[in-house]
C-alpha cells in the first residue's frame, strides 16, 4: 500500500466521488485509456491545481496512485526545478494513454532542464508511448521555448523523417504534430519543415504520405505564412 498524505487522500477521494461513467465511455472513443479513469474534466483538474499550487512531493504521491486524472494533475502541480532525470524516465515508462503523455510533456517535462536530452533519447525508443512522448516534447518545446535557436529544431527534422513510416497511430500523429509545430516557429524553419515534408511525401509509405500531406496543408496555409513572416 502506497503512502498518501492528507492532501493526496483528499484529492483522490474527490476524484472518485465525481466518477462519471458516461465521460469515461466518451474518452474511450477518442482512444483514451479507461484504466483507473474516472471521467473528470481538465478544467476541474486545473482548478484543483490552482488551489494547491506547486508541490513536488504531492505531485509524486498523486502519480503513484496510478489514477488517470491524478497523473494529469501531478503534471500541473509539480515543480519543474525539482523534477529529476530518473523521475522523467520512470513516469514516461508508466504512460499508457496519449492524453496523459501529452499533458505531462506539455505542462511539465518541457520546462525541465532535461527536456531536450529526453526528447532526443525518447524519439529513438521503440515503445509506442515513449516514442510519442519524445515527439510530444519536441512539439511542446517548439511552442514554449521562445529563446531556442532555429538550429535546435532543425536538427530534429531528420529524426522526424526517420520515424515518418511508423504506422502506429499514437506515434504517427505525434510525428506529424512535431513537424507542424517546428514549421510554425519562423520563416527559416517553415521552409526547412516544408522541405522535410516534401521528402517524406516521396516515401513509399501510406503513413508518411498522410503525415506529409497534413503538415504541408497547414505549413503552406495563408494563416501560417502570415504568422511566420510577421515574427
Amino acid at each position: 500500500m502506497i503512502y498518501m498524505s492528507s492532501d493526496c487522500k483528499e484529492i483522490v477521494n474527490t476524484i472518485k466521488s465525481m466518477h462519471n461513467p458516461k465521460n469515461v465511455e466518451g474518452m474511450a472513443r477518442y482512444g483514451i485509456s479507461t484504466r483507473n479513469t474516472y471521467g473528470i474534466s481538465i478544467p476541474f483538474l486545473r482548478k484543483i491545481a490552482k488551489e494547491k499550487g506547486q508541490n513536488h512531493k504531492l505531485a509524486v504521491e498523486l502519480w503513484n496512485t496510478g489514477i488517470h486524472e491524478a497523473r494529469i494533475l501531478a503534471a500541473y502541480i509539480d515543480d519543474p526545478g525539482n523534477v529529476t532525470s530518473k523521475q522523467m524516465d520512470n513516469w514516461v515508462s508508466d504512460f499508457d494513454s496519449w492524453d496523459v503523455c501529452d499533458q505531462v510533456c506539455s505542462n511539465l517535462f518541457d520546462k525541465t532542464r532535461f527536456a531536450y536530452q529526453k526528447a532526443s533519447k525518447w524519439i529513438t525508443q521503440d515503445e509506442e508511448f515513449i516514442k510519442r512522448a519524445g515527439f510530444a516534447l519536441i512539439s511542446a518545446l517548439a511552442v514554449h521555448d521562445k529563446r531556442a535557436k532555429d538550429e535546435v529544431f532543425a536538427d530534429f527534422l531528420q529524426s522526424i523523417m526517420d520515424s515518418s513510416t511508423d504506422e502506429r497511430n499514437f506515434v504517427k500523429k505525434a510525428v506529424n504534430w512535431s513537424l507542424r509545430q517546428i514549421g510554425k516557429r519562423s520563416v527559416n524553419l517553415n521552409k526547412k519543415a516544408i522541405g522535410a515534408a516534401l521528402r517524406i511525401e516521396r516515401l513509399d509509405s501510406k503513413t508518411a504520405r498522410w503525415i506529409a500531406t497534413d503538415a504541408l496543408r497547414e505549413l503552406r496555409s495563408d494563416a501560417v505564412q502570415k504568422r511566420v513572416k510577421s515574427k
